[in-house]
């Protein structure tokens, strides 16, 4: 019987339906292979014995049958993996062995020619990831294996190995931490995109008249921090606020768009530079973590002096989540059973009361580690994590506040070695050795090429500032 006297496709589906078709639409050629050979030495016998017996009978070779003289020329179908099993003239009586069929349909399947080489990018893309060429997929990835293989047709099989390597190793270096690549695209492509939509919703064009000022939240070394309002578009009258004025703004009905707003100090040094690289660091943050920081809308010059603005003072304006910091919670003597409900949306039950604390405690320090982590990986530091910059919005979220001490040591921004801007009371002792004996950054364009190396010389030399540190206290 010859090879074209085989059952119709359809036929052996619905006889062999878990055998011909294990994952879905597709025959999968390579596990055919597998358990044609497991059948022949093993004996197994849970279906595919008798498929391969049927095979074996279907494919035996007669020299006078014309169809078999043209090693499958004449086969009509070639969908079906069955139908299409290549017979090789030179395999003589053993061209009907199942195992030798199956391979060959393997061959088929990946577009593998006589010599061993792929036939073309458009038949691997449409045999292994069943793309036709109307798909844009297969038309960009065929298009991309074509160039490749024109590139690299004049190389040997050791140079392309070569090539290979190199490339792999570039891609490794680029994507390592703190990310060379991510970086490049976030400064060229991510930064410009932003600015484009911030000029269209209008926050790159803030100004004074567009904000009131309500009680004063909190004040740090460079800056001064503000409850405030959004001046409603409607024409309704803002009155200047003063006293109690100022501590009802967040209740007040007519001003529905509250805001977070930060006087940066005018006559205090470092003061401005500070406020400036703040403003970087909320715009960077923004869209590599914004989940880890709060909504930042961006910034304004105040035009004259009013209350509390001071002509030529900058103000850094971010969206109201919450005027609490943890800080705020830590000297309640209710702490941490005071943030349970804000935590969790309702109280514990059926927990003791350590239990319940444990598990507040637990929740705030998940958030706090995941934000840095998140900031971390685009090769930002915080350098001043403590409670009063960590904010609690009102969803029981925390999120990081206050970036003007940050530092990316991608590009280098914000590094001084020889200055240190960390609060004593949560710096770890090694950060005040650090800068006697770290060099400066490199210009920034350079300093992002080598940033993988930096980043590890930089651990480096806090590690050894740590040992030291310990090795002069005795812990």
């Amino acid at each position: 019987m010859a090879a074209s006297h085989l059952p119709p496709a359809a036929t052996l589906v619905k006889k062999y339906p878990t055998l011909l078709h294990p994952f879905g639409a597709k025959p999968h050629a390579q596990r055919l292979i597998f358990r044609c050979r497991a059948t022949s030495s093993e004996g197994a016998d849970d279906g595919w014995a008798s498929f391969v017996d049927e095979l074996k009978r279907s494919l035996q070779v007669d020299p006078s049958d014309a169809v078999i003289s043209n090693a499958g020329a004449g086969l009509t179908s070639n969908n079906d993996l069955v139908t299409a099993l290549p017979l090789e003239p030179s395999a003589g009586p053993a061209a009907g062995d199942a195992t030798t069929a199956a391979a060959g349909a393997v061959s088929e399947l990946l577009g593998v020619d006589a010599s061993g080489a792929v036939a073309t990018p458009d038949r691997l893309l449409s045999s292994l990831l069943h793309l036709d060429a109307s798909n844009p997929v297969a038309s960009v990835a065929g298009g991309a294996l074509s160039r490749l293989d024109a590139l690299t047709s004049g190389l040997s099989d050791a140079q392309r190995w070569a090539l290979f390597g190199f490339l792999a190793a570039t891609w490794l270096y680029l994507t390592a931490r703190p990310g060379v690549l991510s970086g490049a695209v976030d400064m060229y492509v991510l930064a410009p995109l932003q600015l484009a939509l911030d000029s269209v919703l209008g926050r790159r064009s803030l100004k004074m008249s567009d904000f009131v000022v309500g009680e004063r939240i909190g004040e740090g070394s460079f800056g001064v921090v503000y409850a405030g309002a959004v001046v409603p578009k409607n024409g309704a009258v803002v009155e200047e606020r003063s006293g109690k004025a100022k501590t009802s703004l967040q209740n007040d009905d007519r001003y529905k768009e509250k805001v977070i707003l930060k006087k940066i100090k005018v006559m205090t040094v470092g003061a401005k530079e500070c406020g400036d690289y703040e403003e970087w660091f909320n715009y960077r943050v923004s869209r590599a973590a914004p989940e880890s920081c709060a909504d930042f809308l961006g910034s304004f010059v105040a035009d004259k002096n009013k209350a509390e603005f001071v002509k030529g003072g900058k103000w850094l304006v971010w969206k109201f989540e919450g005027d609490r910091t943890l800080a705020n919670y830590l000297s309640e003597r209710g702490f941490p059973s005071n943030l349970e409900r804000l935590m969790f949306g309702r109280v514990l039950q059926g927990l003791g009361p350590l239990e319940r604390e444990a598990l507040v405690v637990k929740q705030v320090m998940r958030q706090l580690i995941t934000s840095l982590k998140r900031i971390h990986a685009t090769g930002i530091v915080h350098r001043d994590i403590k409670p009063s910059n960590l904010v609690v919005t009102r969803r029981g979220q925390v999120k990081l506040i206050d970036f003007g001490a940050a530092t990316d040591l991608r590009i280098g921004k914000n590094y001084v070695p020889d200055r240190a801007l960390l609060d004593p009371d949560y710096c770890p002792p090694e950060l005040y050795v650090l800068p006697e004996e770290t060099p400066e950054p490199p210009p920034e364009p350079i300093a992002a090429i080598l940033s993988p190396i930096l980043w590890q010389v930089v651990a480096l030399l806090l590690a050894q500032s740590a040992w030291r540190c310990c090795s002069v206290t005795g812990h």
